[in-house]
């Protein structure tokens, strides 16, 4: 039997109008997509990550806020928070109040950078009236290179001056060792430093002095981590020992 022609056409038109429909619907999302897309990065900035640290020796309980929302309530020295969340800015206000209302301790301007960490610390300067610093520094982000531990050591023990700090391997002395760190200033700041990924006793001194204002535990580093390490006095004396708030800033 004979075939219509325009019968046997009919599937291949069918087949060619939706393949037509297909390419115009994935057209106009494709464009809707990209209208859009161009209009959220147009408008869109990444927030500022911001974690707290009191380092405090004599300060009282206290509530930290960056730019008016609460990071940190009723803490002490020694606290790490976990990061948060804030919006970038180049003029942020950093305030500490005493936890039980009785004023404001320290505030500070600082900037946040859009999509970076950064930790605030507070620490005790030992001068009179002020008693305590704020201070913003920006964290790393990447893990250590493979096989190694990156530190950061920040200096605010003004009653001990100038610091060094050893990272000594299982089997060694500080005599035997060199610091990692030299001569680090009151308020100054060493680091990243890389090193290798193994057991050390972390050695404080003086600068020059082989005598340790304080000495750790054994600590066993893995591969990839990054720290800070905070260095404070411990008192308010002539010849205090030095205490370490250490926070992880990669894993």
């Amino acid at each position: 039997m004979l075939q219509n022609p325009a019968s046997r056409n009919e599937p291949a038109k069918s087949a060619f109008t939706l393949t037509r429909l297909l390419l115009v619907a994935a057209a106009s999302i494709a464009v809707a997509f990209g209208l859009s897309a161009c209009q959220v990065v147009a408008g869109f900035s990444q927030p500022s990550l911001v974690r707290v640290i009191d380092a405090s020796y004599i300060a009282p309980a206290v509530n930290i806020y960056v730019q008016s929302t609460i990071f940190a309530g009723n803490v002490g020295e020694g606290y790490i928070s976990n990061y948060g969340t804030t919006a970038p800015s180049g003029n942020a206000l950093v305030q500490v109040n005493a936890a039980d209302g009785n004023g404001k301790l320290i505030a500070a301007n600082a900037t946040l950078a859009p999509g970076a960490q950064h930790s605030v610390f507070l620490t005790d300067n030992g001068s009179v009236p002020t008693l305590y610093t704020v201070t913003v520094l920006q964290d790393a982000q990447a893990p250590a290179p493979a096989g190694n531990v990156q530190f950061r050591f920040l200096n605010q023990a003004p009653r001990t001056g100038a610091l060094d700090v050893y990272m000594v391997p299982s089997g060694n002395t500080v005599a035997n060792s060199i610091p990692i760190c030299s001569n680090i200033a009151v308020g100054q700041t060493c680091g990243y430093v890389t090193f290798a990924a193994q057991t050390v006793t972390m050695v404080i001194t003086p600068t020059g002095v082989t005598t340790p204002k304080y000495t750790s535990q054994g600590l066993s580093l893995t591969s990839g981590q990054v720290r800070t390490v905070v260095m404070v006095d411990s008192q308010l004396t002539a010849n205090p020992p030095v205490n370490v708030v250490i926070a992880n800033d990669v894993d």
